[in-house]
């Protein structure tokens, strides 16, 4: 048996995922590319970046756009769990239920959590869910279609749940302090800090990441490690735009507070 077999399950047989997963890596890598290079998906901090020559947008609420961007996601892993694919084994159902509390988080955060201020655009909303969605439904599927498959030698998928578990406390905790930065009648930005704030800018970021590797060492099947390593490519250019930026509105930010890895990057 290979090192490869010993940890992972065969890929799928299906020239779907075979798609998708070359589509998702190629498509977040080249978005991380992206925000290094300056051009920035224009929400929270980065939505009045546009140039003056740019078509005029329809906007809406950003707590509405941010929740039409997570919904979506959410249904479609509780309607999976429930009736497309109701019967199934613990890996399957551990992975379905990380999809469902990481969008439900997300959802609360939005509602009780986070502060807004300004509008959003639709179609960046509307481009955002749509891969949100099309995302999740893709890890489930794939989970499905291993359901018959042996798993590998070494099972990995309850250390799979600890790290889950540990990127979402993380990136809850973060948040929190986040919205703690301003006054309900404040619509402006401060350098955050408590937590790993006082190492890297995006924290938050890199517990998302270490949301997406629980998810990817529970499934122990290479759909969900691609689009983790997709994910991890593109909050790292968001991360670094997002250093940027504060170095760009604030002189006094510390020189010493890295994009996304304390001490490395």
């Amino acid at each position: 048996m290979s090192f490869y077999d010993k940890f992972l399950f065969p890929p799928p047989q299906s020239i779907l995922m075979t798609f998708m997963s070359i589509f998702s890596l190629v498509i977040s890598a080249n978005g991380g590319l992206s925000e290094i290079n300056g051009a920035n998906v224009q929400y929270s901090k980065f939505r009045d970046a546009t140039g003056s020559g740019q078509i005029k947008e329809s906007k809406f609420s950003t707590r509405i756009c941010m929740l039409t961007m997570y919904t979506p996601s959410f249904v479609a892993s509780i309607v999976s769990f429930f009736w497309i694919f109701p019967s199934h084994d613990t890996r399957f159902i551990l992975v379905n239920s990380a999809l469902t509390l990481h969008f439900l988080k997300r959802i609360i955060e939005v509602l009780f959590v986070h502060r807004y201020s300004g509008k959003m655009a639709l179609n960046i909303t509307i481009m955002i869910s749509l891969s949100y969605c099309i995302s999740t439904m893709t890890i489930i599927y794939n989970q499905h279609l291993l359901g018959s498959v042996p798993n590998p030698q070494i099972d990995l998928k309850f250390i799979g749940v600890v790290v889950f578990l540990m990127g979402m406390v993380g990136n809850f905790y973060h948040h929190y302090i986040l919205s703690k930065l301003r006054e309900k009648s404040d619509t402006g930005y401060k350098i955050p800090n408590g937590g790993l704030f006082g190492r890297v800018i995006c924290p938050h970021y890199l517990f998302e990441i270490l949301v997406f590797v629980g998810i990817s060492v529970i499934s122990q099947s290479l759909y969900p490690i691609l689009y983790t390593i997709g994910t991890g490519f593109y909050l790292t250019g968001r991360s670094y735009a997002t250093r940027k930026w504060y170095n760009s509105k604030f002189p006094s930010f510390p020189k010493n507070v890295k994009c996304l890895v304390p001490f490395v990057f």
